[in-house]
């Protein structure tokens, strides 16, 4: 049975792999909005705001990184509600394929997509003046943190793809966790914001991964921002991922 599911997948992924290789409009356009942030922010507002001894690109740039991600994920409600309209769900229902396979394709496609989108974003900062001080060790933890975060907001996707009524509710679901990262660390530091807006933006899932990925790509110490950044992405992980299994077994019953 996981033979079965693990083959079904790769067939699925490639599936999917290849719309976008047709359609690579998708990948820039996920990339332009988060570069074009980017710029804003270092070109117009960097020299406005005071991050220390650290330079504003690198300040502001994993709050770029997660803004790219979801970005992209729009499109992996999309996908979904798209496949779902189609009937080509019911199609695979009646093959003999593994059913969660229809789902764990559409979402290693958006972590392929992200992963391409980040590259992309980082490529531009470091054409901006990106530098970092992080090892092996600190670049893999980024990593790991970036994909751990790309997989909980693609199963929230697949929620938003399967229960979605319209092309624009599929999709409109992202942009609050597009500007999510505004009211966190991202950009500027909590202590200059006024009371309830500080209380909120240090306790938001944003900015612990922000500052653990910051203090990664400078090679500091990130305490106890890394294992707050982690216990968010999998809560939301796996939250997201009951949910979406169980609004698709609704959906397909």
């Amino acid at each position: 049975m996981t033979t079965h599911f693990f083959g079904d997948t790769a067939v699925l992924l490639g599936r999917s792999l290849r719309h976008i290789a047709r359609s690579p409009d998708t990948i820039i356009t996920t990339t332009i909005m988060p570069v074009a942030f980017m710029l804003l922010f270092v070109y117009v507002f960097g020299g406005a705001i005071n991050t220390g001894a650290a330079s504003y690109v690198n300040y502001q740039l994993p709050g770029i990184l997660l803004i790219t991600i979801a970005s992209g994920i729009a499109y992996t409600a999309f996908r979904l509600f798209v496949d779902m309209k189609s009937g080509i769900f019911e199609r695979f229902q009646s093959m003999p394929i593994a059913r969660s396979s229809v789902l764990w394709a559409h979402v290693l496609t958006s972590l392929v997509a992200n992963l391409i989108s980040l590259g992309v974003v980082l490529l531009v900062a470091l054409i901006m003046g990106f530098r970092s001080g992080a090892g092996v060790a600190a670049w893999l933890g980024v990593a790991g943190i970036l994909i751990l975060f790309t997989l909980a907001l693609t199963w929230v996707a697949v929620i938003a793809g399967l229960s979605a009524k319209s092309i624009d509710g599929a999709t409109g679901f992202s942009y609050p966790l597009i500007f999510l990262p505004m009211l966190s660390s991202a950009f500027v530091p909590t202590h200059t914001m006024p009371g309830p807006v500080r209380a909120f933006a240090e306790n938001q899932p944003v900015t612990a991964i922000v500052n653990a990925i910051r203090g990664l790509f400078a090679g500091q110490p990130v305490g106890a921002d890394i294992w707050v950044a982690l216990a968010w992405c999998i809560g939301i992980l796996v939250v997201a991922y009951a949910f979406a299994m169980a609004t698709y077994r609704r959906k397909i019953a």
